[in-house]
């Protein structure tokens, strides 16, 4: 019985890959994070525009909103207390 287990846990320290240093580990992050941005496809300038565009008009939607609320609690707010 001693005996599977030191065998079972034997294995796995074999099968266990070698641990890398904190600079190798470091080197490996930053091959990776190259490799990923290769594979990003940039948008093209109509596109940007386009994102852009969105970006803004969304923006001004939600100022004019919080302008709204903001004017009907100062209003609400002078109602109550006067």
């Amino acid at each position: 019985m001693n005996e599977a287990l030191s065998a079972s846990s034997a294995n796995k320290k074999a099968a266990a890959p070698k641990k890398r240093g904190l600079f190798a580990r470091i080197a490996l992050f930053f091959r990776q994070v190259l490799s990923e941005l290769k594979k990003v496809q940039r948008p093209t300038r109509q596109e940007l525009g386009q994102m852009f565009v969105t970006v803004i008009v969304f923006v001004v939607a939600i100022m004019v909103f919080v302008a709204l609320l903001d004017a009907a609690f100062g209003r609400l707010t002078l109602w109550i207390f006067g």
